[in-house]
């Protein structure tokens, strides 16, 4: 599938994770890819990689422009890039709840206001917000981390509806506990790391945790010139955990 021939998309938080994962498949589908990332020197070949503190509207806003000079339009920003937190509500201090909103939040916000006069130029421009399961579901011990996704889903919906005259797309995916580098970096920080495994995997109705690849595609799907007629929306990719009660543990 080439859907995406001769289009321009942007990734951040793409060195890695959920982010790589997506940069392929849209290479894969035809477009050109800028991966923005802290660590953008790694990457695998046939991608151009750009510095971008998500936290700095001077990287921000430097980065577009380099993507937009380096390929001469941009199409399609995927908000992927953001922080963990954990604890309840009383756990982290006003530096920590700061420095989440600022990068999980206010990144995205910059990474489209820095976007929009090149999206605005394009006939098939799009934003996907990563999201999270943590903004519908009451997930134990991540009040913070909850905090800011419940804010990107209202964010995405309030974009959505502002950039309709602009003919720019906003939707959002909703991942549950996904197996990538970060989720692995929590669990080698747990006690037991395979009991926080099972039990991570365990509370996800399919019995497994989401793959990088399964929520890149959710991506690609909601950033398609395909999907023309979709903003607004906000697709879970979390194995049932949203929506689903089943009475006991799935045999697979």
């Amino acid at each position: 599938m080439t859907e995406y021939e001769g289009l321009v998309a942007a990734v951040t938080g793409g060195a890695s994770g959920i982010g790589l994962a997506t940069a392929q498949l849209l290479a894969a589908r035809g477009a050109r890819v800028a991966v923005l990332d802290l660590k953008p020197e790694d990457l695998p070949e046939g991608f151009t990689g750009f510095r971008c503190d998500v936290s700095s509207d001077a990287e921000v806003t430097a980065a577009i422009d380099a993507v937009a000079a380096r390929f001469g339009r941009l199409d399609i920003l995927v908000n992927n890039a953001g922080i963990g937190a954990q604890g309840d509500v009383s756990a982290n201090s006003d530096d920590e709840w700061h420095r989440a909103f600022d990068v999980n939040v206010v990144g995205m916000v910059r990474l489209a206001r820095a976007a929009l006069p090149h999206l605005r130029e394009s006939p098939s421009a799009a934003i996907v917000n990563t999201c999270s399961i943590a903004a519908w579901a009451g997930l134990p011990n991540r009040a913070l981390y909850s905090a800011t996704k419940g804010a990107v889903l209202s964010l995405t919906l309030a974009m959505a509806t502002d950039h309709l005259p602009d003919r720019v797309r906003v939707n959002c995916v909703c991942p549950g506990t996904a197996d990538t580098p970060w989720v692995g970096r929590l669990l080698d920080s747990a006690a037991d790391p395979e009991a926080e495994r099972a039990a991570l995997a365990a509370r996800q109705p399919m019995g497994r945790l989401v793959t990088a690849e399964e929520v890149a595609n959710a991506i690609v799907y909601l950033a398609s010139p395909l999907s023309a007629s979709t903003t607004g929306t906000a697709l879970a990719v979390d194995g049932g955990m949203y929506g689903l009660r089943p009475r006991g543990p799935v045999q697979n």
